[in-house]
């Protein structure tokens, strides 16, 4: 069975059809102003247009207000709310219920305990995501996308009760080793398919995916 992949930070009607031929099984918009994969609602929504029915449209954002997150969905329809702040378990819920969406809430991941706290989250989100954690000393850390990993033997043998995916730093390179390491069926990358900060390569995209599906 192939492992399912979300590319992240779409940002042009290039990038987004090459994932949908591609085969991703969830786009990414990114609406978190300070990242260089930001875009505009608006935008988000025009991009939308092109993603053909199954395939997820997920908006990511971090620890953003109801009124600004309704602001999204309003220009750009999601299936999936991902939550890349510091979102406690009871504001993941308030979300969930708020907006009736499915929400993948994101674990930031250095040690194993970060790992059990997600814990807190799995009777709230309907999906989790690991990805690594950025150091302090890290200038301009981005709360993802920073083209980091983590040590994936965090997660060997781990069973959690929503449905799981694992992000940080995943390229052509390293996916096999990513995969066999920590047993994980889905895959979220953005940086590990770009040339540069918030530019996606299309042949990237296209090569990700031909390797994941063989995964």
């Amino acid at each position: 069975m192939a492992v399912a992949v979300k590319i992240c930070g779409l940002k042009t009607p290039a990038t987004v059809t090459a994932a949908v031929d591609g085969g991703a099984a969830m786009l990414g918009f990114n609406f978190y102003a300070k990242s260089p994969r930001y875009l505009t609602p608006s935008l988000a929504g025009e991009l939308g247009k092109l993603v053909p029915a199954g395939i997820a449209k997920v908006g990511l954002v971090v620890d953003e207000t109801d009124d600004v997150i309704a602001g999204i969905l309003k220009d750009a329809p999601l299936d999936l709310l991902q939550l890349h702040g510091a979102e406690s378990p009871a504001r993941v819920a308030d979300i969930r219920s708020r907006f009736a969406l499915p929400v993948m809430k994101v674990i930031s991941v250095a040690n194993a305990d970060d790992i059990a706290a997600a814990r807190a989250y799995e009777a709230v989100a309907d999906r989790l995501l690991f990805d690594a954690k950025p150091p302090k000393s890290m200038k301009g850390a981005l709360p993802g996308g920073n083209a980091l990993s983590f040590d994936w033997a965090l997660l060997k043998g781990q069973h959690f009760a929503r449905p799981w995916m694992l992000a940080g730093g995943l390229t052509t390179d390293n996916l096999a080793e990513a995969v066999a390491r920590t047993g994980t069926r889905a895959v979220d990358t953005s940086s590990g398919v770009e040339d540069r900060p918030g530019e996606k390569n299309v042949n990237k995209i296209k090569d990700f995916l031909a390797l994941a599906h063989t995964l």
